[in-house]
């Protein structure tokens, strides 16, 4: 893998946390308002573990297990 896929990578990953970030603070948020639509927070809490599961992959692509 070269420097500049390297790079692409970090900044997918840095953009992926930050946006599960987000959604994980308007999934509080809705719940604590207490006028969470069931639908829109399965739609959300659903998102949060795609986004979750790339940012997994990427960092298995960056920082692989040596150790296996």
């Amino acid at each position: 893998m070269g420097d500049s896929d390297d790079q692409e990578l970090r900044v997918e990953l840095a953009q992926l946390r930050q946006e599960h970030r987000d959604l994980d603070a308007a999934v509080q948020a809705l719940s604590l308002a207490g006028s969470a639509d069931a639908l829109q927070m399965q739609r959300l809490k659903k998102k949060k573990l795609a986004i979750k599961d790339r940012i997994v992959a990427l960092e298995d692509q960056l920082f692989p297990d040596i150790s296996a």
